[in-house]
């Protein structure tokens, strides 16, 4: 459920070229404050899906609503044992 996730959530990242060390930036605008850089594009796309794992295990722990992406839902309850 959760790899299935962060793909759908890449499959959504705006990517750009800025003037910066890390000049491949990305972000996921569906997912508040979800962005990521690096030297290259697929180091971007690495770091910012992992990124997208720990966005998701910080809203699970604190019990925050994680908006769908396209038919991918991670549920609140999820994190409850």
């Amino acid at each position: 459920m959760i790899p299935e996730y962060i793909q759908a959530a890449l499959s959504k990242a705006k990517y750009e070229v800025i003037s910066d060390e890390e000049p491949f930036y990305g972000e996921v605008p569906e997912l508040e404050g979800v962005w990521a850089a690096g030297k290259t594009l697929e180091e971007c796309r690495r770091n910012l899906s992992e990124v997208i794992e720990g966005w998701i295990i910080v809203r699970l722990k604190k019990g925050l609503p994680i908006p769908p992406i396209d038919n991918y839902r991670i549920e609140e309850a999820f994190s409850h044992s």
